[in-house]
This record gives C-alpha cells, sequence and structure tokens, in this order.
C-alpha cells in the first residue's frame, strides 16, 4: 500500500521511519519531506504542498491513505477536502482541529466539560486586554488566538511586559491575524507533561508519557523554541497522576468531541501542567508533538500503522498499543542563534556506527550531501534501561554528530 505522509519536520521523519516498518507498506511519499525521509527506507520526497496539489497526488498514485503531520493544513480543511472526494485520510475535521487552531474555543471547550483549567478571560480589543491586565495577578499567561508557529504565548512577569505583548499581537499584528484574539491566563505552577494519544472518536488511547524541554538554554533559560529534547516516560506522570488524567481530563474530552459531534479520527495531544492543586489542562494539539513523538516512537512495540488503520476504520475499541520497557532521550541539535537568526546549509557529518535514531528536522539532501536547513536540526533518540542510562547514552552519541554552528543543551531529562 501507498501512504501520502504530509509534514517535512523530525515528527515526520520518525512517523515515516515507523510506519516503513510494516511489511505491507510500499511506498511512502513525503510531503514535501526533508533530507531524513529522502534517505528512509520506503521514502520519496514530493513537491506538493497546497491542498489542491496534495488531492491531486493521492489521486494519480493510488494512495491507500493520506497521514498529516502538522497542524496547518488540519486548521485549514485538509481532511474535509480530503472525505468529500472519497479519498482516506487520517486526522481531524476542520471543527475538531479548533481544539488547537483556536485557543478561545479550546478553552470554552474544557469549561463546559469540566476539564480543569487555567482561569482565563479571552479579548478582540486591545484597550479591554490593556484595561483587564492593570488589575492583573502577576505573573500571567497571553496567548494568541490562533496559529502563531509556536511563539504565539508569552509568560509575562509585568504590566509592562505584558502592554508589549498586546501591542505586538493585537495592534502591530505580528502573526497576520491569528493573534488579533488574545486569551489571558493564570499562571499555573508545576511540571509540564506532554500526552499524545491516537482517537477513532469513541475510543482514545493514551501514549506513554513525555517531558519536553522548551527553552532554548540551560536550567530553561531563554526564550520558548519548538523544544530543545524530550525524555519519555515523564518521571513525574506517577500512577495517580494518569488515573486523574484519564478521569479528570481525558474521558470529559471524548463525551465532549460526542456531544458536540465532533468528529474526530486522528491523534490528539495533551498539553498537561502537574501542580500542587491537581491536574490541569493546558492545551490541545490535533497532532502528534515534536520532538515528543522521536522520543516516543522508538519506545512503541506495536505497529504504528495497524494502529492508524484500526483508528481510521473506528476498531480502536479492544486495540493494544505495547511499549518497550525501557526509557528514551530526545536531544534536540540546532543551528547556533535558533529561535533567533541562524545560518543554514552547512555540511552535517553522522558516524554510521551511532547507536540510536537520528531524526532529520532541518536538513536537505543536496546530492550525497546532507546540509542544514533550519533552525531545529537533529532530533538524536536512544534508549536505555532507565532514564539516567538512556541520558547518558545520548550524550555520548551526540559526539558523532557534527556540522558547523552545531548547539544543543547539556541538562536535558537532568532539570
Amino acid at each position: 500500500m501507498n501512504i501520502l505522509l504530509i509534514g517535512s519536520g523530525g515528527r515526520e521523519h520518525a512517523m515515516a521511519f515507523k510506519l516503513s516498518q510494516n511489511p505491507k507498506v510500499k511506498k511512502i511519499y513525503c510531503a514535501k519531506g526533508n533530507g531524513g525521509t529522502a534517505m528512509e527506507n520506503k521514502c520519496e520526497n514530493i513537491k506538493e504542498k497546497t491542498i489542491e496539489e496534495l488531492l491531486k497526488f493521492a489521486k494519480e498514485n493510488e494512495i491507500y491513505i493520506t497521514i498529516v503531520g502538522p497542524e496547518e493544513l488540519l486548521i485549514k480543511g485538509i481532511v474535509d477536502e480530503f472525505n468529500k472526494e472519497g479519498l482516506k485520510i487520517f486526522g481531524p475535521s476542520k471543527k475538531s482541529a479548533c481544539l488547537e487552531g483556536s485557543k478561545d474555543f479550546s478553552k470554552r471547550f474544557m469549561k463546559k466539560y469540566g476539564i480543569l483549567t487555567a482561569e482565563y478571560e479571552s479579548f478582540t480589543f486591545a484597550p479591554k486586554a490593556l484595561e483587564y491586565l492593570k488589575d492583573c495577578i502577576y505573573p500571567c499567561v497571553i496567548k494568541a488566538d490562533g496559529m502563531a508557529a509556536g511563539k504565539g504565548v508569552v509568560i509575562c512577569n509585568s504590566f509592562k511586559e505584558a502592554e508589549k505583548v498586546i501591542y505586538d499581537f493585537m495592534i502591530d499584528d505580528i502573526f497576520n491575524g491569528y493573534g488579533k484574539k488574545v486569551v489571558i491566563e493564570e499562571f499555573l505552577e508545576g511540571v509540564e507533561a506532554s500526552i499524545l494519544s491516537i482517537t477513532d472518536g469513541d475510543t482514545l488511547i493514551p501514549f506513554i508519557s513525555a517531558k519536553d524541554h522548551k527553552q532554548i538554554f540551560d536550567n530553561n533559560q531563554g526564550p520558548n523554541t519548538g523544544g530543545m529534547g524530550v525524555i519519555a516516560p515523564n518521571p513525574f506522570v506517577t500512577d495517580t497522576v494518569m488515573k486523574e488524567f484519564k478521569e479528570s481530563i481525558l474521558k470529559p474530552t471524548l463525551r465532549g468531541l460526542k456531544e458536540e459531534r465532533i468528529e474526530f479520527k486522528g491523534f490528539l495531544f495533551f498539553g498537561l501542567m502537574i501542580t500542587k492543586k491537581g491536574v490541569y489542562l493546558l492545551e490541545y494539539n490535533v497532532r502528534l508533538g515534536d520532538p515528543e513523538t522521536q522520543a516516543i516512537l522508538p519506545l512503541m512495540k506495536s505497529d504504528f500503522y495497524d494502529a492508524i488503520c484500526s483508528a481510521y476504520s473506528g476498531k480502536l475499541k479492544g486495540f493494544e498499543i505495547k511499549w518497550e520497557d525501557k526509557n528514551s532521550c530526545a536531544l534536540v541539535i540546532s543551528s547556533l542563534g535558533y529561535p533567533c537568526k541562524y545560518n543554514t546549509g552547512f555540511n552535517i557529518t553522522l558516524d554510521e556506527n551511532i547507536d540510536g535514531n537520528v531524526f532529520i528536522s532541518g536538513g536537505t539532501l543536496e546530492g550525497k550531501d546532507l546540509k542544514t536547513s533550519g533552525g531545529r536540526v537533529i532530533s538524536l533518540v536512544t534508549l536505555g534501561n532507565d532514564l539516567e542510562d538512556s541520558i547518558k547514552r545520548c550524550y555520548k552519541e551526540v559526539n558523532k554528530i557534527s556540522f558547523k554552528d552545531m548547539y544543543y543543551r547539556k541538562d536535558i531529562g537532568l532539570i
């Protein structure tokens, strides 16, 4: 069977790697893929990127099922368009993608179905937002309502900082309309956790937990990034935390999807905050996380493609996902200067004896040369018998990777 996999990051490389292991999968077309997927078994990169182009490609190339990696096309309604043409596609509908596409929509959904989340107010008029912020308890969190390429969430420690964010988002419109509405939330103190899952709309199966490290510098300093490293499972997600998550967040989320008649066959990401007061839901993502996917999929013993097909067919009930009894550490290697200005076009050298998975995020294949092409370049993933072992292995193996202006955090899993 031929698969069309949409996306070009480390997440998609990890997905392609896992999908290729199924003997029923003949070929994986990656749109547009990257230097890693170009070299991956059974994979071929294609240039098509718009919904119309991808529809045409799927029709002309006997695509059995299309799998969507990133959120942008989901929010634009690619699933609805494929369904109109009778083409199989795995992902949520445009309406259900609002769980990620609109912070205001997702917060109202959480409140309606009794899901514990931070207190909030939404604003479409900048002066009203500023008036609210004058009497706000700091720190507070300001979120752009729509897609903001991972830069739409800011923790503000003072009115001065919050005022600048409102001007940037709502007046200067740095997100081209997606920040014209903002959500202002109370700041929650605790430990973050990521729970990825798969659902057919009736059954939802959570994956093992993960802990992301967002900030660019060691000791969680500096600006937020798309993620600089992940450990899995998350040591803070105890059996008690997982039980509370399932009862207080997972079950009411499923109930809400059904009652709202929101069609959802795809991946659902739960961003959690584990606090002294309980487990709070920070956000939904309607796709797999990056770099959480890179850390988690190598631990999956079950077949990834079979899980997707079961979810698409509405047969997840009774499907069991089995996991390796190990820990993983995913270290993101970036271009120096990311998430701000950085240079690209440098040759990447990979030792052929690396003991782990190398998933490419920002790299292109030019002839036989793999070159840097983005801010986050590589996710190096190693497995260990325990957390300490997996981290140790990762920092040993990273010495077998090199390129000019290479940068990575030295404390993933240690803080």
